[in-house]
């Protein structure tokens, strides 16, 4: 990292509403719907746009001083 110009970091994704999850059964949707204010602290389920803005941001300039990190980014998933 950082002698060679490259900040390499990782993104822990929490539930992701993605087209994979489109394809799961509708009463195991709605169970998850009904759990998610009880696991998910900002009560959504993320999107892939969610997931793309933060990786933009760390391929940015303003992101280049962010070096070694896992970002967990699930909503507050993990407190």
């Amino acid at each position: 990292m950082g002698l060679k110009g490259v900040n390499v970091n990782a993104i822990a994704p929490g539930m992701i509403w993605t087209d994979m999850m489109k394809n799961m059964p509708p009463e195991t949707l709605q169970q998850m719907d009904a759990m998610l204010p009880y696991i998910v602290p900002l009560n959504r389920k993320g999107s892939q746009l969610d997931i793309a803005n933060l990786a933009l941001f760390l391929a940015s300039d303003e992101g280049s001083f962010i070096a070694g990190q896992v970002i967990f980014y699930d909503g507050g998933m993990k407190i």
